[in-house]
């Protein structure tokens, strides 16, 4: 009662302390370590781990199984780099106004950190882009000397990539590398990088008495072992798959094999079939299976199902006896060979054909020397992120100068082939913030084991690159665009796209980093027939395998591909779901005729091996 003498006590407002006070005391109890004598035996298993991955990266290059190109990688990254420094130090009240404006806004979020501390609610200064998964544990935002942590760190990397985006007087492509080893550093910087900052990291490492590092160094020292000196990092878990019983399984034959493919063709499904056959060219630079993944994902197995008699080009995992094989040699022993035995095999001589990614720019090549030869079997082409035309062709272009296919040549030369390693080190470090960095955390910190994820196990399955086809594509498509261009020669004929006349359906993906929407779309307009563009959702993969029964993404149609993307698109009519059923309706379009369904092989081409053959079989 007010007129007992007593002071009124707000009950509610002590709850509400002594809430926060449990909470703030269990959060620190995650980072209290709970037996110090098995966590210093832990520790030093870990560094008897760290001895062993050690070794397993010196024993390669001690024996000379392995030889490093660090230092010229390093030199390229520091010249890059370098000229961005020279930019902003030369002009002393230029360096001083860009610092200002990191120490400003240090000093807005010292300010903002200490009312937070006094119990005030305040805006964060800066949040982290939407879809970056790397600050979703809640000690991120709860705790305070996180949120500090990560806030500056997104300052900085903030302000550091906008130094580089505005630093003038550097010409594209060093402004473009300039760029992405920019961002490759800050990706690598982030706190969520390195155990003694990341919550999830310490508080496993307390728990666990540090039991999650000895398991995360051991496999550390697997991972370097499998790679022969190499890092190969582990983004699935490989024992929950095998070509042919997990992926890759649907039914069908190897008709014919060379010393550059097999050919496989699919056991029909249905009674009728189209009378055109299908012909899927995949790319080289990864393992055909992605279209045929598991039974709902495989885009194989849905043709097949949809009436067509499907034919794949598995290409060969290359080793030191196809080092000369170049374009011309896959275009002529893998494409042109294939329609022969299709024809052969089906009695057919008009067909339908797809190209996915560089398998999609060796059709296009193919189908080039074809019109100049007047052979006329292939009536459509698919081609599925492709790009024909390498002026916005996306930052692999990084990695293309004459200096640096130099060094790829020089390296190739040593073995007749470029490591399937390399080609998949470079597709992660396009996406490291998703495709290396979360595994590194996951792996090698918190000692877990990847989870089983099929496409990340195909991901995983590199190949092999013969060193003269390698060479040849990095040349005269990424670096001299002469396809485009119509003064690329392959056979002794210089090739010309406006000579390919047949129907195209061109797909790109509004997301893809590998062949962008932009490039995909700019080719289109080469050709000399009818072209049918349309984009699709999400990225290079999962754009292109989405079933329609996933319901997932959508895809967009429009008029003709000419003029900018950007106005295409505009002007485009979204539709929900998977572009697949839009596609068959498109080839029916053009001749929906229909015969009973074909046997596999013939009397020259027998059925061999069952599908998915024997040289996707082959490890890099």
């Amino acid at each position: 009662m007010a007129g007992n003498g007593r002071k009124s006590v707000d009950k509610s407002a002590h709850k509400t302390v002594d809430s926060a006070g449990a909470a703030a005391n269990t959060s620190l109890s995650n980072y209290i370590m709970k037996d110090p004598e098995t966590f210093a035996r832990n520790l030093a298993r870990m560094i008897e781990q760290a001895g062993h991955a050690a070794a397993a990266w010196v024993a390669p290059r001690e024996e000379g199984r392995r030889q490093d190109n660090v230092a010229d990688s390093f030199s390229d990254f520091s010249k890059t780099l370098g000229k961005v420094s020279e930019y902003w130090l030369s002009d002393p009240e230029r360096a001083l106004t860009a610092q200002t404006q990191l120490f400003s806004r240090y000093l807005e979020l010292w300010n903002n950190s200490i009312q937070r501390m006094a119990g005030e609610k305040v805006e964060d200064v800066v949040k982290p882009e939407p879809g970056d998964k790397r600050f979703a544990d809640p000690e991120w935002t709860q705790n305070q000397f996180f949120d500090f942590l990560k806030q500056a760190y997104l300052l900085t990397s903030g302000w550091v990539a906008d130094l580089v985006s505005k630093t003038e007087g550097l010409d594209e492509h060093t402004k473009h590398k300039a760029i992405f080893y920019t961002q490759q550093l800050i990706n690598s910087l982030s706190p969520t990088n390195f155990p003694a900052t990341n919550p999830e990291v310490l508080r496993e490492t307390f728990a666990s008495d540090g039991e999650n590092l000895v398991r995360g160094m051991k496999m550390l020292a697997e991972d370097i072992a499998s790679g022969d000196g190499e890092l190969k990092l582990r983004q699935s878990d490989a024992r929950a798959f095998k070509v042919g019983r997990d992926v890759a399984k649907t039914p069908g034959k190897v008709i014919f094999e060379n010393d550059v493919c097999q050919v496989l063709q699919y056991e029909a499904t249905t009674e009728k079939v189209l009378k055109r056959p299908l012909v899927i060219v995949p790319p080289w630079i990864n393992k055909f299976y992605i279209l045929d993944l598991n039974q709902e994902k495989s885009f194989i197995k849905w043709c097949v199902d949809q009436g067509h008699t499907v034919f794949v080009i598995s290409w060969v995992n290359p080793d030191e006896r196809q080092a000369g094989k170049s374009f011309e040699h896959y275009a002529l022993e893998g494409i042109v060979n294939t329609l022969d035995i299709v024809e052969q095999v089906t009695g057919e001589r008009e067909m339908n054909l797809i190209g996915y990614c560089v398998g999609g720019t060796l059709l296009a090549v193919t189908l080039a020397l074809m019109a100049r030869w007047g052979d006329d079997r292939a009536k459509t082409a698919t081609f599925l992120t492709t790009q024909v035309d390498f002026t916005h062709a996306g930052d692999l272009k990084v990695f293309v100068d004459e200096e640096q296919i130099a060094r790829v040549e020089k390296s190739m030369g040593t073995k007749g082939y470029l490591e399937g390693a390399k080609m998949a080190s470079a597709f992660n470090m396009l996406r490291s913030r998703d495709l290396i960095w979360p595994y590194v955390v996951n792996n090698y910190m918190k000692g877990k084991e990847p989870l089983p994820f099929d496409l990340l196990y195909w991901n995983s399955d590199s190949t092999r690159m013969p060193a003269a086809n390698h060479s040849f594509y990095l040349r005269n498509c990424y670096l001299e665009n002469r396809l485009s261009k119509g003064t690329m020669e392959v056979a002794g004929e210089k090739l010309d796209l406006s000579e390919v006349t047949i129907p195209i359906y061109n797909l790109a993906t509004r997301e893809d980093h590998i062949a962008p929407a932009r490039s995909a779309y700019l080719g289109s307009q080469f050709f000399g027939g009818k072209v049918t563009f349309v984009l699709t959702g999400s990225g290079h993969i999962a754009g292109v395998v989405n079933p329609p029964a996933s319901k997932k993404y959508q895809y967009w149609t429009g008029g003709k591909p000419v003029g900018e993307f950007d106005n295409w698109l505009k002007e485009a009519e979204e539709h929900p779901g998977s572009w697949w059923p839009h596609w068959d309706a498109w080839i029916r379009a053009g001749n929906a005729e229909e015969v009973d369904a074909r046997k596999i092989g013939s009397k020259k081409y027998k059925p061999g091996e069952d599908a998915p053959g024997s040289y996707v079989m082959v490890k890099a």
